[in-house]
């Protein structure tokens, strides 16, 4: 190796104190786009000090676009991971400077929000408030880096970032209402909503094109949490010429782009499958009857741009599809926090129940729950320390990022996020476990050509639309790492399903246990269906049978902690529930091993099993440990689908 020859690591955050805190999807949509094209110019800052960034692959797209290359397909999501790794020459402010890099982002950031404070803020601040915006602005991003000559030392990046030198300001007055902890523009010292009103109605009246539906009333948000919310409607502006570094150097243009001002809304996602079977079912003239009511409510169309699969594929006109999710649900309809305007939303009520009926067969309500998948590779990272690996590991995850889009789509889901090997996104409840598995099967064709045994975990939670968002984003990361990672082995699914009381229930199994070898399918998706084919009153079956399977698992299980022996062997558990079954009275069973049948693959996926990893190598299923107990959640989690959340 050249003793000129050396490697570049940077690392870009905070990633959750960005990307989390969200109210809307498109708040959480924006940070990760943001933090992504931040990370790209970090990239091109290496490339313009002749450096070349190795791991991973950037997205050549991505970066055409960034300096105003790019011919077709905009990038709508963020596609590049917040850190990197990239060849420099030996480190001298002649020929590469790490702080140049630092400086580039930071740059870059300062950029991209003057466009939104010229557009947005320029004409009704005063001192105060751009006080308060240079102030964080300035202060909220968190670089590291680190040189190594040795092209396998992975973990220098990791010791740097230990030693913890970034130290947000102290902020004072009163907080943001999406990120607590920086202070809210208006600048007032303490919480008085009519004095904070005085600026934030101004920012409302006067603000440019969408600022009456991206600020709500009596929403204050801090400069961060504001160019988030509002960086989309200009960030195509953005034309901005690059300091140099070094200085004798001819700066570089950096570009934006037209993004998607619409991503799809929590209540909006949950509805896509009851509004497509209503225009492909409902009597059209009800159908119109009804969206001129909703229209008349809701005022503009919250979501003219989101493309769903689901919905472009339905008839129906345009603006049937793209009205505030909200009208499709009657607990957001009697909400006077939602639609101020009750007399409307009572004739809008009214219309609904009237497409409703209209339908053939008659429409159930909508389910109010929709889900977030969040998937990781695994192992990768022991992997990278061999520089033979490492160009097969680039590749593998270039193809992988390139193949998820399509995917989300055709199971008419919304991606917020995917670069290397992280995916974030949110789909209807019906789509998001086949989504999971057809991913993970995507990843492992990615990799299955070379000698790196890497899989594919994944967190789905299933959440009731009155569930804080940020919640369950925070949630999902500790349920892809410490459960479907650590908790199952890896190459595990585990799921949740959050109901406005909180946590309801929660399953996990590695990938080999939940998906049915013979269809590709999961056992939890075929055995709901099952269920939902027989159910016709869902209600006398689902309480019967499926809580009788709590009552006869804490009957069965030994004590939590005990070395107790189970009182049954699964042999026996199985005839048990399945006489249970046969005694609900609606099974599609008429004999014994019929019912065994049935309930067999549901009674597999109720014991957790963990995955045993030796040496980073599978040891064969016989070693797999499986637990003493039997968990309800697993039976639960098969009605919850079934019924589609709806227990009315």
């Amino acid at each position: 190796m050249s003793n000129n020859t050396h490697y570049f690591h940077f690392t870009l955050g905070p990633v959750q104190g960005f990307v989390s805190q969200a109210r809307r999807t498109r708040d959480f949509w924006a940070g990760s786009f943001i933090l992504s094209w931040l990370a790209a110019v970090a990239i091109q800052a290496v490339k313009h000090q002749k450096g070349k960034v190795e791991f991973p692959k950037p997205d050549e797209n991505y970066m055409a676009w960034l300096v105003g290359d790019g011919k077709d397909n905009k990038p709508t999501q963020g596609s590049i991971p917040n850190r990197f790794k990239g060849l420099v020459a030996a480190v001298d402010p002649m020929t590469f400077n790490p702080d140049a890099v630092v400086n580039t982002v930071q740059e870059a950031w300062k950029a991209l929000a003057e466009k939104v404070w010229e557009a947005d803020l320029a004409t009704v601040s005063n001192g105060v408030q751009r006080n308060i915006w240079d102030r964080q602005i300035s202060n909220f991003w968190d670089m590291s880096w680190v040189i190594t000559e040795d092209e396998n030392d992975s973990s220098a990046l990791d010791k740097r970032k230990n030693w913890r030198t970034y130290a947000p300001p102290e902020e004072p007055g009163v907080k943001c209402a999406m990120m607590d902890s920086w202070q809210e523009l208006s600048g007032e010292k303490r919480p008085n909503r009519d004095a904070m009103n005085v600026f934030w109605n101004k920012v409302r009246i006067m603000g440019s094109d969408g600022m009456k539906s991206d600020l709500r009333p009596n929403e204050a948000l801090c400069a961060i949490a504001f160019v988030k919310r509002r960086f989309s409607r200009h960030f195509h502006k953005l034309d901005h010429t690059m300091k140099t570094y070094p200085p004798m150097e001819k700066g570089w243009q950096l570009k934006g782009w037209e993004v998607a001002t619409a991503v799809p809304s929590v209540v909006y996602m949950a509805a896509v499958h009851w509004l497509e079977k209503a225009l492909n079912t409902a009597d059209e003239l009800t159908l119109n009857t009804f969206f001129s009511q909703a229209r008349t409510l809701a005022g503009q169309y919250g979501e003219w741009d989101t493309q769903i699969k689901c919905l472009t594929e339905a008839w129906g006109k345009r603006e049937w599809k793209a009205l505030d999710g909200n009208v499709f649900f009657e607990s957001s309809l009697e909400n006077p926090n939602i639609f101020e305007d009750q007399k409307q939303a009572e004739k809008v009520l009214k219309a609904l129940n009237a497409v409703r009926d209209s339908a053939y067969p008659k429409l159930p309500k909508p389910t109010p729950f929709y889900a977030v998948l969040m998937m990781d590779g695994d192992s990768l990272g022991s992997h990278m320390s061999n520089p033979d690996k490492q160009t097969a590991i680039t590749n593998g995850l270039a193809k992988f990022t390139k193949g998820v889009q399509p995917i989300v789509y055709q199971h008419s889901g919304f991606l917020m996020y995917a670069g290397g090997d992280d995916v974030l996104a949110i789909l209807p409840l019906e789509d998001a476990i086949p989504c999971a598995a057809e991913l993970r099967t995507h990843y492992m064709s990615c990799f299955d050509y070379n000698d790196i045994p890497t899989t594919l975990s994944g967190a789905i939670e299933f959440v009731h639309i009155k569930t804080p968002l940020t919640k369950v984003l925070h949630d999902a990361h500790k349920l892809l790492d410490e459960v479907a990672k650590d908790g199952r082995g890896r190459d595990a699914l585990a799921i949740r399903v959050w109901k406005p009381g909180g946590l309801q229930l929660e399953w996990a199994q590695p990938w080999k246990i939940a998906i049915n070898p013979h269809t590709g399918k999961t056992h939890l998706e075929e055995v709901a269906a099952t269920f939902q084919n027989i159910e016709k009153d869902p209600e006398q079956f689902s309480s019967k049978f499926f809580y009788k399977i709590r009552e006869r698992f804490a009957m069965l299980n030994p004590e939590r902690g005990s070395k107790q022996e189970p009182v049954l062997n699964d042999n026996d558990a199985l005839a048990l529930l399945a006489m249970e079954y046969l005694n609900s009275g609606k099974s599609n069973a008429t004999t014994m091993e019929a019912a065994k049948a049935s309930i067999c693959p549901l009674l597999n996926q109720c014991r957790p099993i963990t995955r045993i990893l030796k040496d980073n190598k599978e040891l064969p299923m016989i070693n797999w440990k499986l637990s003493e107990r039997l968990e309800a959640d697993g039976a639960l989690l098969v009605r919850f689908l079934a019924q589609k959340g709806m227990e009315e």
